[in-house]
């Protein structure tokens, strides 16, 4: 009976076109502020890399993406389903945490944004980041965390639909910028780099180039979240395809000549130094200024910017929460995180958020000015997100290694050993580019800044994935006691967690030699203490 009334409504269901679909994705991908980032990071020669990885890398990417989301597309083509169904139950798990996990850095940083985006959009310049200290700079960026947490309930709906609308002004003002920009050399305009050449366009392959391919990736990732819809499509075969070519098509014409028009305006042998945090002001006062409207355009961009990252990230701040606590069950993940109130709101999930986003931004506390956190934090997604999106090559690979198992309305590569090789590819790529990423950028190689952010750098990296590991015993202890810890076990574990993460960072930060040393020893006290605090079980409940 089904399959009759599927049939005869077929001509009727609703298919989403090849084009939309593409647009859909071009929003996920890539922004003016991905082009600053990685135009900081390597100067004209990013044009090149952005051209290698558009052909070499995100192609094949999104290739593969689509097959994965049609296999698994009964479960909602979620990246943990994909591993859920190719590796288990606990795979699956984790996947989720670490998916939820490179999130943190990424709304620690969309909050930072938040706070120099309005500084900006107020004052008209950067001075208002001159006037704050670090612990200030923390203390809005947390503020902004509460707030956010606060109304995105009552106003979800309505934050959803501005962050897809001011997603889309985001990508109007960056082409707005790349044609008024090239435009304005017919008009007498000069260009900023020198030489521009051939030359100039041909990056430095060594060891510090390396170390950025992690951001190249973070800036063009973020497919799988279409993955869903490829199922909605009328003939995926054939149109899937269309539609990424379509968006790599898109994206080469923004990052290539984007990254040309940043040429126009900087001297990429001479950027400057808070050009991450602030260079896309830069950029668009630079505009105005060449075009005799003063600020304009640098308004236009500030109130865009501020309003679309207000949205994303109460947006971010609800779906990754509930995303985790949800999609990971009972099996793993412990009651009180998966305590709900009246609203049906993840509370305590909540507050685990805030925990950890408190954390990050403490760990960086002490880095020399508010420039170097967000550098640092900028910095930090670009090891943990491409590290999670290592987890949708496996994926496809563990498919390929038996396609009988997984049939799919989409196949990328009809030749199962050599769609295995091109999932190898993506997936050494971006192992490597993670490790690589984890060597601190921005700073004077092996000074005193640049030893602080490796080991924050590996704290944070063991803390958010590590935590992940340590929630299922948690959940062991609940299912056999009642309750993991008593009330005051857990009072103790937190003090003790919380000034051994400030003794740990206020180490970092000192001239101790050797304090390297210093730090792992006191990690390890402290975890051994907390161990012995929490190794007997908590009081049962009745």
């Amino acid at each position: 009976m089904e399959k009759v009334e599927n049939f005869s409504t077929d001509k009727a269901k609703h298919y989403i076109s090849w084009p939309v679909l593409a647009l859909m994705c071009f929003v996920t991908v890539i922004g003016f502020d991905d082009l600053i980032y990685n135009f900081k990071n390597q100067g004209m020669g990013v044009i090149t890399s952005w051209v290698l990885m558009l052909f070499l890398y995100v192609i094949p990417y999104s290739l593969m993406v689509g097959q994965l989301g049609s296999i698994f597309n009964h479960e909602g083509g979620g990246l943990s389903s994909w591993i859920r169904g190719t590796n288990g139950e606990f795979l699956g798990y984790f996947t989720a945490w670490t998916y939820w996990a490179a999130s943190i850095p990424y709304v620690v940083d969309t909050a930072n944004s938040v706070v120099v985006g309005i500084g900006w959009a107020v004052t008209g310049n950067s001075k208002f980041q001159d006037t704050i200290s670090n612990s200030q700079f923390a203390l809005w960026t947390l503020l902004t965390f509460v707030v956010f947490i606060l109304v995105q309930s009552r106003f979800k709906r309505s934050l959803e639909l501005l962050s897809m609308v001011g997603g889309i002004a985001m990508f109007g003002m960056t082409v707005l910028f790349v044609i008024m920009s090239i435009s304005s050399l017919a008009l007498g305009g000069h260009i900023a780099t020198q030489p521009m050449n051939l030359g100039a366009i041909v990056p430095k392959f060594d060891l510090k180039y390396l170390t950025t391919v992690g951001l190249l990736i973070y800036a063009v990732n973020g497919c799988e979240l279409i993955a869903p819809f490829v199922t909605k499509m009328k003939r995926p075969q054939t149109e899937f395809p269309k539609s990424m070519l379509m968006l790599v098509g898109m994206t080469a014409f923004l990052t290539i000549f984007g990254s040309f028009s940043l040429g126009i305006f900087f001297n990429a042998h001479h950027l400057p130094n808070d050009l991450k945090m602030n260079g896309s002001y830069y950029a668009f006062q630079a505009l105005g200024q060449q075009y005799h409207v003063g600020n304009l355009f640098m308004y236009l961009f500030a109130w865009t910017e501020v309003f679309y990252l207000v949205a994303l990230l109460a947006v971010l701040l609800d779906a990754m929460t509930r995303m985790l606590i949800s999609d990971t069950g009972e099996r793993y993940m412990p009651k009180f995180l998966r305590k709900t109130n009246a609203a049906g709101l993840p509370v305590n999930g909540y507050l685990l958020t805030c925990v950890l986003s408190g954390f990050i931004l403490l760990l960086g506390i002490f880095l020399p000015d508010m420039n170097d956190i967000f550098n640092w934090l900028l910095n930090l997604n670009g090891i943990i997100s491409p590290g999670v999106t290592c987890w949708i090559f496996y994926a496809f690979m563990r498919v390929r290694k038996n396609s009988a198992k997984y049939p799919s309305s989409y196949i990328f590569i009809k030749n199962d050993k050599l769609a295995w090789l091109v999932g190898f590819w993506a997936l050494a790529v971006t192992a490597i580019a993670t490790v690589f990423g984890i060597a601190p950028q921005d700073v004077a190689e092996f000074s005193t800044t640049w030893w602080y952010e490796l080991i924050i750098n590996i704290v944070a990296i063991i803390v958010l994935i590590g935590l992940g590991a340590i929630l299922p015993l948690i959940t062991r202890r609940e299912n056999k006691y009642g309750q993991a810890f008593s009330r005051g076990q857990w009072s103790v574990m937190l003090i003790l967690l919380i000034v051994a993460v400030v003794g740990g960072v206020y180490l970092g930060g000192t001239q101790l030699p050797n304090r390297g040393l210093w730090i792992a020893v006191e990690a390890i006290l402290a975890l051994f203490i907390i161990w012995l605090v929490g190794r007997k079980h908590g009081t049962v409940k009745h």
